[in-house]
């Protein structure tokens, strides 16, 4: 993995964001990024296995919103057949185990949270891992993780805390790595939150591989449709990014924001996993 390719990618995004209407040439994404055109396209196709030209395609609006538009019955099949974590892109088996009330409010009083800093396919990022499985999966940039570390230690306040990359290392590599996707062994959350928000979690562990759904659709889902900004504010809080696909959730309009690490890497989180799926069903 390599951060440095991210950075790059995050840059282009935001060019491509404001310049996508002239359709710019590849010799103006590459001077954003400082390569040669034949550099940048190398860049793309390591990063993320297509071209430029194909990635971009993945980053408008007009493409999110044909996703959705085929999303529904996709999505009330998915839970009419009851697929959850092994539903995810890279055959990743994910279940959880909530905290109970009581656990709820000691905050993690006598847990030992072990933490630590690592590259991935989207940026540098930070691991909490409990003994009984991930807390927390958050992405920072150029500001650092200081606030991801504060937000974690708030969240679990009564635990005690150490930093410890050896043992979070082995986690992040299963969590972005494609070359163990038959690896049944399940990845375990250990999430806190509240009945509604493990109910939210629980709900986009079973979107189907590479999709976009909407507020409204992931709502209808759990049974409350109207809860569509209740449903919005536990999306917002989900503690494990990228595992759990917040994501993938969109609204009506295909319009992609709203995201906690912010909008160019969610931007970049659904173009590399499109890009993945369509080399995996249409190699």
């Amino acid at each position: 993995m390599n951060s440095d390719d991210y950075t790059r990618i995050e840059k282009v995004i935001v060019f491509l964001e404001e310049n996508y209407q002239r359709q710019p040439s590849l010799q103006e994404i590459a001077d954003q990024i400082g390569l040669s055109p034949y550099h940048s396209q190398r860049l793309f196709k390591r990063w993320a296995g297509i071209s430029p030209k194909r990635f971009i395609q993945y980053l408008t609006s007009g493409h999110a919103k044909a996703v959705l538009e085929n999303s529904g019955s996709i999505l009330d099949a998915a839970f009419e057949a009851g697929l959850s974590g092994p539903g995810r892109l890279h055959d990743l088996f994910v279940t959880f185990d909530a905290v109970t009330p009581g656990e709820f409010r000691q905050k993690g009083d006598g847990l030992l949270i072990q933490y630590g800093y690592h590259p991935s396919p989207f940026g540098n990022c930070f691991l909490g891992l409990t003994e009984r499985g991930i807390c927390w999966l958050s992405f920072f940039g150029d500001e650092g993780p200081d606030r991801s570390r504060s937000e974690l230690f708030r969240q679990w306040a009564g635990a005690r805390f150490k930093e410890n990359p050896e043992i979070t290392a082995g986690y992040i590599k299963k969590i972005f790595s494609r070359s163990d996707i038959y690896d049944k062994k399940p990845l375990i959350l250990h999430l806190k939150g509240t009945n509604f928000q493990i109910k939210v979690w629980e709900a986009l562990l079973k979107l189907p591989p590479a999709g976009l759904f909407s507020y409204e659709s992931l709502a209808a889902s759990i049974k409350m449709p109207k809860a569509i900004q209740a449903v919005a504010a536990a999306i917002s809080r989900n503690p494990v990014s990228y595992i759990i696909p917040c994501h993938r959730v969109l609204r009506k309009s295909g319009q992609i924001s709203g995201y906690r690490w912010g909008t160019a890497r969610k931007k970049a989180i659904i173009a590399w996993e499109a890009a993945h799926a369509e080399r995996i069903f249409h190699p």
